[in-house]
């Protein structure tokens, strides 16, 4: 018997363009579109071509015109600054539309950019919206960005208004972000016309108004003089939002999204990739500087119609490492998204999972688990403590979406630890080697997706179509190039063992980092660990390993750092030539938290090294290069 999954996923396949039309019905238009795939121009692939629609409407409005008005759209739920605002989607589309009409009498047209630079509060959310309203794209900027790295996206963006906020909270600091602002605005070639801000009253910044010669606007004041926007209809085709991804090295890349395709792909997520229902309440523990925040805080559950919760706090520290339960409980969550960055750091500081059980989780239902790989540990963690399931699903900020899921909405499947399930319908993952040619099942390769990508993945990069082929299309004819590294097996589930530059060749062997890691983090004392391949003279490279240990680890360091070594072996081989396990106080992340193994790998070979911009904590990098100096790597 043909499953419900197998059936959706070959529809996807053989007429993606009929496919996707069926989902589209499930989105207002203001115009249907001419041809759902329009494949004229490969590899730049359109979705709806001739549509007209508007996201924000498609987000608030209809709700309230379908009896929804009176639904909680959006949960601010903040522990640093002790404070829950509810807004209902009527509530929220009037605030919405007040700073459209905002915006508006600043002379913001369809097609002007917008660029946010906020910290997590509601507004944030209205920002993205009211911008979606009018028509303008929007470019989120994580709030606290260094002012150099926000002056280059200033510069590509080239944004007519800037919204702001005065400082943002991390824990018990307060960062100003005004002077981050205009310093950024001081060095970009392009400045906006004008600098919105929100006031907050953790501390309030000194504005410059047009009439003292500045271009700052008090964000309240300005809302309450102007007159509601309504929503604007656009092309389907027109950029919703550029979102810029951040390296080590080089300019940020600007990922388009467009309005008709992303909403269509959104929507669809919601009930057949997440298992939810118009009216649940979805807590995704992100930031909205990130693609999970766009996608899954702001748009998919408010398009989709469910309660959405925007968190200004921590996993640990806000005040502690049962405040995620304490969210789930007091807003009712059925399904929780964040990184397993996240459950590792609340099971280094919770082992025994006793912060769990003081709330009443009756009604949650299902986590999942993205943004880094989900090592086994944490996953058989989450499910002991949560008895819910624990869902590792795959995807990246190109792809605005799950390639690889255990699709819960269509049917779920037995969890492979380890695994991302299958991929998600309208992916065509493949594995492939270095020749571009598909490898047998259970082989590592490069995964990689079969044009044209789905409706929600980016179409091309800001003012840079040259730049989006030599990125992602050049590597593999006809095929996206996701820079990951991995295999299906042979019952197509999906592994995505690390980055393709993280596959490591000791003495001719290829290895991935991710399958030692996983061995890493078996260890009933390792909370986190990474693993890089670090040049060596003879055998080309070897893996040195990280690990970070629970508190109240039961064995002394050098104890450890000999068990799993001898782990590696045992499960592994010693074809893997693991000999180094160093214990750190901590790993260098992104704000995001991704583990920086190419910029650990860079010191570690005595390389030069730029701070990345997206560093949660520079000092880590002198932490870590003081380890591996006393393990005789790195610049001397």
């Amino acid at each position: 018997m043909t499953s419900r999954y197998d059936e959706t996923f070959t529809a996807a396949l053989n007429d993606p363009g009929e496919f996707w039309a069926k989902a589209a019905e499930a989105i207002d238009w203001d115009t249907r579109w001419d041809r759902a795939l329009d494949d004229t121009n490969p590899p730049f692939y359109r979705w709806f071509a001739g549509g007209r629609l508007n996201t924000c409407h498609n987000a608030l409005d209809r709700h309230v015109a379908a009896g929804r008005a009176d639904q909680l759209a959006l949960i601010y739920d903040s522990p640093v600054t002790d404070t829950v605002r509810k807004f209902t989607y009527r509530e929220l589309r009037d605030d919405v539309a007040g700073l459209a009409g905002a915006l508006r009498g600043l002379d913001v047209e369809p097609g002007d950019r917008v660029l946010i630079y906020m910290p997590m509060v509601p507004e944030a959310i209205m920002a993205m919206l009211a911008c979606a309203r009018i028509g303008a794209v929007h470019s989120v900027v994580f709030g606290g960005f260094a002012a150099r790295e926000l002056a280059t996206r200033i510069d590509d963006a080239k944004p007519k208004v800037i919204l702001s906020a005065s400082c943002g909270i991390e824990i018990d600091r307060v960062i100003p972000y005004k002077p981050l602002l205009d310093e950024a605005v001081d060095v970009a070639s392009s400045k906006p016309d004008a600098c919105v801000v929100l006031q907050r009253p953790e501390q309030t910044a000194k504005l410059v108004p047009p009439s003292a010669g500045g271009r700052d606007h008090d964000w309240l004041e300005l809302v309450s003089a102007a007159l509601p926007a309504d929503c604007i209809p656009v092309a389907a085709t027109d950029p919703l939002y550029i979102l810029y991804t951040s390296g080590t090295t080089g300019l940020p890349k600007g990922i388009v999204r467009d309005n008709g395709g992303h909403a269509v792909a959104l929507n669809w997520s919601m009930a057949n990739v997440y298992g939810l229902e118009p009216g649940d309440v979805f807590f995704t523990a992100s930031d909205v500087g990130w693609v999970v925040g766009h996608s899954y805080i702001t748009y998919a559950p408010l398009i989709y119609g469910c309660t959405t919760v925007l968190f200004e706090g921590k996993p640990v520290g806000t005040p502690d490492a049962g405040v995620f339960w304490r969210i789930i409980a007091d807003h009712g969550a059925k399904a929780m998204f964040t990184a397993p960055t996240a459950f590792r750091a609340i099971k280094r500081e919770d082992p025994e999972g006793t912060l769990i059980r003081k709330y009443d989780l009756s009604r949650f239902k299902a986590l999942f688990l993205a943004g880094e790989r989900a090592d086994p540990a944490t996953v058989q963690w989450a499910e002991t403590h949560l008895k819910v399931p624990v869902i590792d699903h795959w995807w990246q900020t190109e792809t605005g979406w799950p390639i690889a899921a255990n699709c819960v909405g269509l049917e779920q499947f037995p969890v492979k630890y380890g695994s991302a399930t299958k991929p998600v319908p309208g992916w065509n993952l493949q594995v492939l080697d270095s020749k571009g040619d598909q490898v047998e099942p259970g082989e590592i390769g490069a995964l990689a997706v079969k044009l044209p990508l789905p409706p929600g993945a980016l179409p091309t990069l800001w003012n840079a179509d040259e730049r989006f082929k030599e990125s992602y299309l050049t590597t593999y004819p006809g095929y996206y190039e996701t820079a990951d590294a991995g295999y299906i097996d042979d019952d197509g589930y999906v592994f995505v063992m690390t980055r393709t530059d993280d596959i490591i060749n000791v003495a001719g062997h290829r290895l991935s980092t991710g399958a030692i890691e996983e061995v890493l983090a078996e260890h009933p004392d390792v909370a986190e660990c990474a693993v890089i391949g670090a040049a060596d003279s003879l055998k080309g490279q070897v893996p040195v390993g990280f690990l970070v240990l629970k508190v109240g680890a039961e064995k002394p360091s050098s104890e450890i750092s000999t068990d799993v070594v001898q782990m590696v072996r045992e499960r592994i081989g010693p074809v893997v030539s693991f000999k180094t396990a160093l214990v750190v106080k901590r790993l260098p992340k992104t704000r995001s938290g991704k583990v920086l193994r190419g910029t650990m790998r860079a010191i570690a070979d005595g390389q030069a090294v730029r701070v990345p911009a997206t560093i949660d904590d520079p000092i880590i990098l002198d932490e870590i290069s003081d380890t591996l100096r006393g393990a005789g790597y790195g610049a001397p």
